[in-house]
């Protein structure tokens, strides 16, 4: 079931005999060719702290984890279309969208400084994603099919933290955006967004009203917002559940933490690994009630070795603090859930 708006679809056609397009990043979106720089999107004025007007600012409440890098986070919808919405919460955006995500770390002047922007561009065929790299005088960026490593260093909890941050190559962002084969947008679910200018949240209910029935999401790390057990079950969700799904990467694996779980085995609990080696680390069970210790999850979300670590991808780093929150929810389980 979908509550969806009406929306331009003869964009294609439209942008195709309209070269002279005042809006930039309508042609950038559906033209033939991948755009070499950010800025032929019009999406930034100069840089990456100067986002254009025409740019719906948004925020998570439970957000992926990437090295700790903080993220800015846009969606542009052409002139005249509308975002809708399925019955679940997840928006539904038109064709010429695109989806904007920026990853930094703060400066010591302050501010942010910017490493890469990647782009989700809703074409007539499907979505498209693009990793952009920052220039280092930060007044664009470049196109990296390919990806790149960047060295950072910066202050966490009062400590100097140095990663590897990865900027994946296109291959990789397909990976973990893919559904069935198909590139989609994994992160603009109504329930776990925010938008720090209450109007866009309101033209978005208007156009699609049964959303404002739709209760927020838990934070992970707010105890105010949720139960133990939901939080943690969120952060998976965020953080796994688009690969660990039906039509997931990893749906072979049974494991599934998208939120589709039925009974406590799909969601890992006494459950064993579909293949053992050296990432279960001769431990028996995903999860093992009670003994976080015990559990494959703790062992691979606690690792960053390449052949252990989980999330495999967007991470060289492990996240401490999320690691914590599910060794204190499986700590939590009586030892006979399985």
């Amino acid at each position: 079931m979908r509550f969806v708006v009406p929306f331009v679809l003869a964009f294609a056609a439209a942008v195709a005999t309209s070269a002279a397009s005042d809006d930039p990043a309508l042609v950038a979106i559906a033209g033939p060719q991948n755009p070499a720089t950010l800025s032929a999107f019009g999406f930034f004025d100069g840089g990456a702290a100067r986002p254009s007007s025409r740019l719906i600012p948004y925020e998570l409440r439970t957000p992926l984890f990437s090295d700790y890098a903080a993220k800015q986070r846009f969606i542009y919808v052409p002139e005249g279309t509308q975002i809708g919405a399925d019955a679940d919460g997840k928006l539904i955006f038109p064709i010429g969208s695109a989806l904007i995500k920026s990853f930094g770390y703060p400066a010591k002047s302050g501010g942010l400084n910017v490493i890469e922007t990647r782009v989700l561009l809703h074409q007539a065929q499907g979505w498209v994603a693009l990793p952009y790299v920052w220039r280092a005088d930060g007044k664009d960026a470049d196109l990296r099919v390919g990806g790149t490593r960047v060295p950072v260093t910066f202050a966490h909890v009062g400590n100097d933290l140095s990663v590897n941050y990865s900027v994946p190559n296109k291959n990789q962002c397909k990976q973990c955006h893919s559904a069935a084969g198909n590139i989609m947008p994994i992160g603009p679910v109504w329930q776990n967004m925010a938008f720090p200018r209450p109007a866009d949240a309101r033209a978005i209910v208007k156009a699609a009203p049964a959303l404002a029935r739709l209760q927020p999401y838990p934070k992970w790390d707010d105890s105010r917002t949720g139960s133990l057990d939901q939080r943690a079950r969120q952060y998976l969700k965020v953080n796994c559940g688009h690969c660990h799904a039906p039509q997931g990467s990893a749906s072979n694996s049974g494991l599934f933490l998208d939120g589709t779980a039925k009974g406590t085995a799909a969601l890992g609990i006494g459950k064993r690994p579909v293949a053992a080696g050296r990432a279960s680390g001769d431990l028996d069970f995903i999860i093992a009630p009670g003994q976080p210790d015990q559990s494959i999850l703790i062992k691979r979300m606690g690792s960053s070795d390449p052949g252990i670590a989980m999330p495999e991808l967007g991470r060289s780093t492990v996240h401490a603090e999320g690691v914590e929150l599910l060794r204190q929810w499986i700590a939590a389980m009586p030892s006979n859930t399985h």
